[in-house]
């Protein structure tokens, strides 16, 4: 796979590219802006000729989102068509772009095609003469077009292929799409211009000074440039000038004695190479021989570098710049002709900044960070992976307000956009080279075919993103394998960028010890927490361990978030990882509001639902993890009790590595059955790893002490507005809550009647279906992972059927029902219910329920009922607002809170169990229909939705779920974790129900409107 002489090529020919121009780092404004109307062929295959039918479309697109004969395809590992290394589908759809467009009056200057992504297999011609071929789906390319320009009209044809050689490539776990991704334009360059810059902004933080090395490269068309143009740099308030390097042949300076009219002291040795040599060995030469050796080496390896300047600027007073407080310096650099012209200019925003790794520390100026990122597709639901630049903001600003911290642009360089504002809003980014071989893994790797793109594709994404100070870490690609390939990326890395550490997860799959020519960095895939403790405890361990994905978020998931951070907020060695993922890729083609995932349109193979597995919708709506996520990514941590909260004090530790705690805003209240106190603010004035004691105003310390309250509440706000989020926007809430306490009377309540007939269900004119036993969730993905939805059929609980029931009465006018039921294959499940019936609308439940003997992981404990007519709102007292499970509930807040019933639900794409709410104390519903509450003796599960367990798993989209204005309602006294165990460790087993006996009491009072 090597580059000939000679094009054109094609998508099988194994070319990485032909006529592309080298990758640089400068970014230019478009001469001619080329996005807008093209004219539109799709052909069957590449060797196909376009007829003469031609459609409109809009650049940047994909034609995979709107041609019915090739629609995306989604697949998690295999390939999607049915071939190895190198081969190529011989029915591969091919897109054909053309426009044409004015340019006159160019005189010496060059006019640079730059195509901003081709998805496939690109391949230029202007005016019908070949131009050039490129390779990478998501990097740019550009080819200089001067000598096919013509004075006028000039027509430009974009081939793209969707497959090629490299394919095998770009296997990433995404949807399978074409056509061109990001913007085209025309670049006019002057004939003497600037080639790239190279910035090298650092920051000393034992002095707190910072420096700059700026290299400027100079290319023409002459050497005429050399000696005659200079290059000056301003940043800083500081200009310096410096002349272009000219090129030059080997040569040496004679060795003599700095007295000519003596020779040297020291013997010569034969040869000046013998002499560099043994001054490069330490060998003990004298002053003179010594200083030959130095001033030949110095000739014939000059400091200047060929066609380019160097200008280095030290003790720079700038601030330093992190993804806690971003700042960042314009850099100008211009191109000065013999009379002090500019004849070519750019800019560059910088940030002065360290990254090192210390021991086992990732250390950004001198400090060691955390790393609560997320990993990232660029990625919209309607366009696929064409995104604007409001949509980038709106993505990574979506992330500042949930604390995230950093991104990884999985599985390859994202748009250019989104570092620039990484670089503005404050982001740390590893940088993902495209290359993911998953189905190939362990051939391509050191498959020599391919050494050449290995190389290409790193070399190019860091030489194009190189100036970016958010960028701390470069990564050699995703899930495949480990090989010579990588090392010989990591390798030319490694030369020309020292000052960033590398990450590559094959590296360390095997042995987190091993593998270090491709990776500083240990950065497993979802590990349970146990693997963290032995690593960091491990007498090896001695580089920091950054989980590259963990915690994956497929569907209803995200179980066990809160175990992650107190293992890596203890851990000597342990920094964080990437959460698996930032968003859903559910696609709205046709922009009816209707998500689809893999199969959906009709492509096989693939993997379904894997697809969905963010945590925030693919409309950009946050899903109840991410908030999860923003407790316990939050600046501060309360380290107090209660008991000192009544007392008067609040301690905070300030989390954050870069930013006193003055910088934010913080308010009190408490939380009650009734609602929330007034907010007080109070201030805080902290260091980066202090504690700051809060005084607790005494009204709310009173208010604590009170019957009914539940927490006191500290919340985080923005104290200022920024680009990513408006003054008083909230950050995090965190709680110091107060012991359970029962809402309901101990005192004895006397019979009314008998609540129940002969087949001892309660009769009541709001009930549809009385309160009876449920086992059974709709399966969230994770309960479907690794054949555990096996375990969960075993048990049958999915299938209940009562067999018998007794009806006894009581002394005290309740009434005694032992339920005998069945599960699916056999099994005996005895629930006892003992209702009280205290007034004609309320009603006391004692529900006591045993488990079949041998039962290891159920799913719920609890009753279920539905109401009759119709209840519009919900109010409850418990944690909240958002869904949350047992072991995802660590950042939900205790309160009294209300929603509607219909937003209760969380609609995710899939439907599967949703909308729990845990340690709920109270409930109550309201609508037309009448009043219903319940409260309870100890805290239950409670969730309230429109659709049954059976509606939940018979369909297989949100939008197909039929049509309901019911209210069914499930109180559990014990509810299964949600875990991750799709890609990941299983709940703990705390969070599993066995077949021990399970007992809570209740009371419902129903109440009709026309009894209201």
């Amino acid at each position: 796979m090597t580059t000939p002489d000679s094009g054109p090529l094609g998508p099988d020919a194994g070319v990485v590219s032909y006529r592309r121009l080298p990758m640089t780092a400068i970014r230019r404004a478009p001469y001619l802006d080329l996005d807008g109307r093209w004219s539109f062929q799709l052909l069957p295959s590449w060797d196909a000729g376009p007829g003469d039918a031609w459609e409109e479309v809009s650049v940047p697109e994909l034609w995979t989102m709107r041609e019915a004969s090739d629609p995306p395809h989604y697949t998690n590992i295999p390939m999607p068509f049915d071939l190895v290394p190198p081969h190529v589908p011989s029915a591969n759809p091919t897109g054909v772009y053309r426009r044409s467009f004015e340019l006159s009056g160019i005189g010496d200057d060059h006019v640079v095609l730059h195509v901003g992504a081709a998805e496939g297999y690109l391949q230029v011609r202007v005016n019908g003469e070949p131009v050039g071929e490129s390779t990478d789906s998501h990097l740019a390319a550009e080819f200089d077009i001067t000598a096919e320009m013509q004075e006028g009209v000039n027509e430009l044809e974009l081939r793209v292929a969707k497959w090629s050689v490299f394919s095998y490539l770009e296997d990433q776990d995404q949807w399978w799409q074409s056509g061109l991704s990001r913007s085209v334009q025309l670049h006019r360059l002057p004939r003497v211009r600037l080639q790239d810059v190279t910035v090298v902004a650092d920051h000393d933080p034992g002095t707190g000074l910072s420096s700059a090395r700026i290299v400027a490269t100079v290319s023409g068309a002459e050497q005429s440039f050399e000696r005659t143009h200079s290059v000056r740099a301003v940043l800083a308030g500081r200009s310096v000038e410096r002349p272009v390097g000219a090129r030059r042949t080997a040569q040496t300076i004679p060795l003599s004695s700095p007295d000519r009219s003596r020779p040297p002291a020291a013997q010569i040795p034969d040869g000046i190479m013998d002499l560099m040599s043994l001054h490069a060995a330490g060998a003990t030469l004298s002053p003179e021989a010594a200083a030959g050796a130095a001033a030949s080496h110095a000739a014939m390896h000059p400091a200047e570098r060929p066609g380019a300047a160097i200008i280095e600027l030290a003790d720079l007073a700038v601030q330093p710049w992190s993804a806690e407080t971003p700042h960042l310096e314009s850099l100008l650099v211009e191109l000065l002709d013999r009379d002090g012209a500019v004849v070519d200019r750019t800019e560059i925003r910088t940030g002065f900044r360290r990254v090192e790794i210390v021991g086992r520390d990732l250390l950004v100026n001198g400090r060691r960070i955390w790393i609560q990122g997320v990993n990232r597709h660029d990625f919209h639901p309607e366009t696929g992976r064409v995104l604007t630049r409001e949509d980038h903001l709106a993505d990574l600003s979506l992330l500042k307000r949930f604390n995230v911290n950093a991104v990884r642009t999985s599985h390859y360089p994202n748009d250019p956009v989104l570092l620039d504002l990484c670089d503005e809003l404050g982001l740390y980014v590893f940088d993902e080279a495209d290359i993911e071989g998953h189905a190939f893994a362990d051939q391509l790797c050191d498959d020599h075919r391919y050494l050449e793109a290995f190389v290409d594709r790193v070399s190019r994404m860091v030489i194009r993103d190189k100036n970016h100070p958010s960028v701390i870490a470069w990564s050699l690609g995703n899930e495949t394998g480990y090989g010579a390939n990588h090392d010989a990326a990591a390798g030319w890395v490694r030369g020309y960028d020292p000052t960033r550490p590398l990450h590559y997860e094959g590296a360390i799959s095997a042995d987190w010890h091993g593998g270090r020519a491709a990776t500083d960095i240990v950065c497993p895939m979802y590990p349970p927490v146990s693997a963290l403790e032995a690593f960091s405890a491990h007498a090896e361990a001695d580089r920091p361990l950054i989980m590259c994905e963990y915690a994956y978020s497929q569907g209803n998931s995200t179980g066990g978030l809160a175990d992650y951070w107190r293992s890596i907020e203890s851990l000597p060695g342990v920094q964080g990882g990437f959460i698996w993922e930032f968003k859903d890729h559910a696609l709205d083609r046709d922009r009816d509001g209707h998500y689809r995932y893999g199969g959906d349109f009709g492509d096989e193979p693939n993997d379904g639902p894997i697809v969905l597995n963010g945590v925030v919708f693919a409309d950009g709506t946050p899903k109840p993890a991410l908030y999860e996520a923003r407790g316990l990514f939050s600046p501060v941590r309360i380290v107090s009790s209660m008991q000192e909260a009544l007392e008067g004090t609040v301690r905070l530790l300030n989390r954050w590595t870069f930013t006193d705690l003055s910088s934010f805003r913080f308010a009190l209240a408490v939380e009650s059955t009734e609602g929330p106190t007034e907010r007080f603010s109070v201030p805080v004035h902290a260091g980066t790893g202090e504690t700051a004691s809060v005084e607790v105003p005494r009204a709310l310390r009173d208010r604590l002490g009170s019957h009914d309250a539940l927490a006191l509440t500290l919340d985080v706000l923005t104290a200022e507005g920024t680009v990513w989020a408006p003054a008083g926007t909230v950050l995090a809430q965190h709680q110091l809550t107060t012991p359970a306490r029962t809402t309901r009377g101990s005192a004895h309540r006397a019979s009314s009647g008998r609540p129940v007939g002969a087949d001892g269900r309660l009769a009541h004119p709001l009930l549809a279906v009385p309160p009876r036993l449920n086992l059974w969730r709709a399966l969230v993905d994770n309960d479907t992972s690794f054949f555990l939805d096996q375990r969960f059929v075993r048990t049958g609980f999915f299938e209940l059927t009562r067999e018998s029931a007794s009806v006894d009465d009581e002394p005290d006018g309740a009434v005694l029902i032992r339920n005998h039921y069945r599960t699916a294959f056999g099994d005996e499940v005895l629930h006892s219910q003992r209702i009280l019936q205290v007034s004609s609308d309320e009603f006391e439940f004692a529900e006591t329920v045993q488990l079949p003997a041998g039962t290891v992981d159920g799913l719920r404990v609890g009753v279920e009922f539905e109401l009759v007519g119709a209840f519009d709102d919900l109010e409850w007292v418990g944690l909240g607002p958002w869904e949350n499970y047992p072991d995802r509930r660590a950042s939900a807040l205790l309160g009294r809170w209300g929603s509607s019933i219909d937003d209760a639900a969380v609609p995710y794409v899939l439907p599967q169990e949703n909308g729990g709410r845990g340690d709920v104390r109270s409930m109550r519903l309201t609508g037309p229909a009448g009043v219903v509450t319940t409260t309870h003796d100890s805290p239950l599960h409670l969730t309230v939705g429109r659709h049954t367990v059976q509606e939940l798993e018979a369909a297989a989209h949100w939008w197909e779920l039929p049509e309901s204005r019911r209210t069914i309602v499930q109180l559990d006294i014990a509810h299964r974790g949600l875990g991750t165990a799709q890609l990941g460790p299983d709940t703990r087993p705390e969070f599993r129900l066995t077949d021990h006996e399970y007992r809570w009491s209740w009371c419902l009072r129903l109440v009709t409107a026309a009894d209201s």
